[in-house]
This record gives structure tokens, sequence and C-alpha cells, in this order.
């Protein structure tokens, strides 16, 4: 068989492991093929406010036809199976033998031990390459190696009973989330890749604050599954965190928890399909996120695309920036930014210190807490600056560079000003950026109930008018506090992006579409 390597798919050895040995040829392996659009993306459609239908984006920009027929005959004939399409997705499943993988996408592959938890991972490093008639076709091939791809972006507090702790509907009354507004009418995607919840500790949590439960059913992708763990420390704690802020804030919006493996595929699979499920979602969270250098470059595009697809559909996709400041964790010495976060169609929620007594804040800063993580920010080493960032005054990165900065907005993330929620019948205390993004997805649909549309990139309202060093319309600057390499400042910043919602004051930006 003929191949050609796949751009993008470089994988680095997995090194915090120790080797086992080759895996099985015999073990079944499933891998998930994204293909090339029909036609390019219509960027009107990314930017807004017009948007297309699920039907009509397949139709438009979907797989081709005779690309989808190209892949199950080159692959079938190899000794694979077809298990799965979706054409709006651009997404083929494919079944097989690790022989024929190996042989098919030209890679080796082993069986590690992770040293830090024991469990077995397949992994791969070098390139993947593709049988030369599909080349050009098939743009990512996710699956052959299944180490884990991303953290959950959340920390609790040592000592909960320390903490100025808030409920989420006491932080929806210091930001002035719109009256007449609680989400109804309106679908919130939240993905997890671990862990997850009892509907009873949901129906407690409500009612001990008086809110009515939503509606929370789970969705299972790529085998994950919804389960509890029983630990609030596991992801557990990234789950009900999630839908204890959303539902608290938005307690009339539907939301559908898509379960899926922490690995690229099981992310990726888990956000197209969310982004593509009837009803179309009005908004999509994610609070799991890994520094950009740390994910291919085929898996960054793919996750890029998907949430270009969402704008186009009207979805807005909400990204936690990460808990652990301008490094974003590294020991490089570098700067990074953590992804999804980075990615130019991601609302990337950044985290601060607040003080106040609802309704009034008293003073927000930037979360850095000695020990404690702090916000993630900064500037993009993959993507270019975005055309509405570019009057922000974004900075240049560490390195010199320009990209796309993050984040765009904040709200409160640290654990010492944290969440009360209840977790695996435990009363804790949690912060993070993993509690900005539910809490901006939750005021995201009562902003698109309260304007009666979707609000897809919302980035180009938000941002329109920006001039650096100036207070942006419907947001609290924060001009106090650093993450580590970049400083807060009047303006859009490279800790808190534009600053924290004041709703009434974003409703009134966004009654009049931008055209």
């Amino acid at each position: 068989m003929s191949n050609i390597l796949l751009p993008g798919s470089s994988r680095s050895a997995y090194t915090d492991a120790e080797t086992v040995g080759p895996v099985s040829p015999d073990s079944s392996i499933t891998v998930t093929l994204v293909l090339r659009r029909r036609t390019e993306l219509d960027e009107a459609l990314v930017i807004g406010p017009e948007t297309v239908t699920a039907e009509e984006f397949a139709r438009r920009f979907g797989a081709r036809d005779d690309d989808l027929a190209r892949v199950g005959e080159v692959l079938t004939a190899a000794g694979l199976t077809v298990t799965g399409t979706h054409v709006g997705a651009r997404r083929v499943t494919v079944r097989g033998p690790a022989s024929a993988m190996t042989e098919v996408f030209g890679t080796e592959l082993s069986v590690v031990r992770s040293r830090d938890s024991a469990v077995e991972l397949r992994v791969r490093s070098g390139a993947v390459s593709v049988p030369a008639e599909l080349d050009g076709i098939v743009i990512a091939v996710l699956g052959l190696d299944d180490r884990p791809q991303a953290r959950a972006q959340f920390r609790l507090h040592a000592a909960p009973a320390a903490a100025h702790a808030f409920t989420p509907d006491q932080l929806g009354s210091l930001y002035n989330f719109p009256a007449k507004t609680d989400g109804t009418g309106q679908t919130i995607a939240i993905i997890e890749l671990g862990g997850g919840f009892q509907p009873a500790e949901l129906s407690t949590y409500f009612a001990g604050l008086k809110i009515p439960a939503p509606q929370v059913s789970a969705v299972e992708v790529d085998g994950g599954k919804n389960a509890p763990t029983g630990d609030p420390g596991s992801a557990d704690g990234e789950v009900l965190l999630d839908i204890e802020v959303a539902g608290a804030l938005a307690p009339g919006a539907r939301q559908l928890v898509y379960f899926a493996p922490n690995t690229d595929q099981g992310f990726l699979d888990a956000v197209t399909t969310a982004v593509h499920a009837t009803p179309t979602p009005t908004v999509v969270s994610i609070s799991w996120g890994q520094s950009e250098d740390q994910w291919t470059a085929q898996a960054r595009t793919a996750m890029d695309q998907a949430f270009a697809d969402a704008a186009a559909l009207g979805v807005t996709v909400c990204a936690a920036s990460g808990d652990n400041g301008s490094t974003d964790g590294q020991t490089d010495g570098a700067q990074h930014v953590d992804f999804p976060a980075s990615s130019p169609h991601a609302l990337a929620c950044g985290g601060t210190h607040l003080e106040g007594v609802p309704p009034t804040i008293t003073s927000e800063t930037v979360w850095n807490t000695s020990g404690g993580g702090a916000t993630g920010g900064g500037v993009s080493d993959t993507f270019p600056v975005p055309a509405f960032q570019s009057g922000a005054g974004v900075p240049t990165s560490a390195g010199g560079g320009t990209g796309r900065c993050v984040p765009d907005v904040a709200g409160n993330a640290d654990p010492a000003t944290g969440y009360d929620v209840l977790v695996d019948g435990q009363r804790i205390v949690v912060g993070g950026t993993s509690a900005v993004a539910p809490l901006w997805a939750a005021l995201l649909t009562r902003l698109a109930q309260g304007t009666g549309r979707s609000l897809g990139l919302v980035h180009t309202q938000l941002y329109q008018g920006v001039r650096a060093g100036a207070v942006q319309p419907g947001f609290h600057d924060i001009t106090s506090g650093n993450n580590g390499a970049y400083r807060a400042a009047p303006g859009w910043d490279a800790c808190t992006g534009l600053g924290t919602p004041d709703g009434e004051a974003l409703l009134t930006v966004l009654q009049t579409p931008t055209h």
C-alpha cells in the first residue's frame, strides 16, 4: 500500500510511562477520520449574525458524497469496517484490528503504563500516513493513540469553611444577569471527559437554593459514560460544578451533558456531536483543556473547525482559559495559552478574585493565588490575531510574536471566593476557570432568550468598537493584578480580557445585531 504522510499528525513520545510492549495485533481499535469540506465555510456565516440550519450546513459545507464513498471503499478493502458517518461533522468512524490499523495508517502502536496512575495506554509517536487514494480527502486521524488529552480546570478550596464562597445565583446578582430571563427555550451542551452525576443530588442542590431544577440529560459518546466515582476531587467535581453553576443561573435551559473518553478523539467527537445535534444548542460549555503545544496540529485544526461550524450554526462555544497562569503549567520557561480556549472561535473565559455582598461588587482583581493557581492568559503560538481583536491593543508574546490573545472575558474563579456546590454528598467550595465557562454559558442563554436570537460568534459584538485602554460597554473592567507574565490594565488585557459581565448592560449591547 502506497501511503502519504498526513500533515500535522506528528505526535511526541509519551515519556511519563514505562513500556509494556507492542499492541496485540488482534486488539480492536476504533478511530475517527475527519474529511475535507465540500466547499470552504463562508466567513460571513462564521462572523454572523446570519446562520444556517444543520441540514443546510451539511448540504453546503459537509463531507462530499464521493469522498465518503472513496474512504469506505479504500478502508474496507484494507480490512477495516466503517461503523458510522456524519456528513455535517465530516466524521467517519472506522473499526478494525490493530494489525490492519498500523498498516493502513503507517504507524506503530505500543502499550505503556502511566507512572502516576498505573493505567495502561495505547500510544504512538511520529506522524501518521494515509493511503495515497485518500490524500487530501482525510485531514485528521484520531484515536490510534488514547493518551489523556485534557485536564479539568477546577480547584477545590482546601478549607471550605474559611472561604468567602458564593452560590451561583448570588454571582448572577453580582454580575447583574438580565431580569425576566432564565434560559427558557435554550439548550446548554456541556462537554465532560470523565466523572458523572446523580440526578437525586442535583434535585437536593437546587431545592436547597430554592431554584427549579433544570432538565439534565446525559449523552454517551465513543463509549463515555455518566459514571460518578464518589470522589469530589475526581472529575465528578468538574461535572457537578458545570451542571450546578449553569443550572442555578439558567434553570429554564435544558442541559445535555456529553460524556466522552479523555482523548483527542473523544474530545472532538463530543464537541461535533453536540454542535450538530438537533435541536441546535445555544451554547457549548467546555471546562477541559491543555496547553496548545500538547495537541497535535491535526487535532487543533479539527477542533477549531468544529467551533467555526458552531458559529455558522449560531452556537457560542465557551472555554475555560486555564488555571496555571501565563505558563499554563508548562515547565519549559516559556509562556503558553490553553487550548481549546485559544481557538479564535471559542469565547475564552478567564478568572478573577471577587469580593462583595449581592448585588454589589466591592472589589475584583485578577485571580492569582500563591500556591493556589492563577487565571490562564496570553498570546497564542498557533492562531493569528482575529479581526475582532485588532483594535483591542493586544500584546506581543514574551517571545516577540503576535497571535490570538486569551482570554476574551472573565468571571469569579479564585477558590478563596469560589462556588458553593454539592459534589458526591459533600458541600465543597470550588474555583477555577472551569466555573467561569458555565457561568458565561448560562448568561449567554439568558441573553439569547432576551434578544430572541442565537448569538454564535458573539465576540464580534462584544468587541465591537473596542479601543486599547478603553472600558468596553457591558463589562466591569479589571485593572489590578497579574497572571505571571501579563498584568491587568484599563481595557482589554491578557489576564481578564474585556472584563467581567454586567448582564443587563450586555443585553442592551446585544439588542441590535451586528451587520
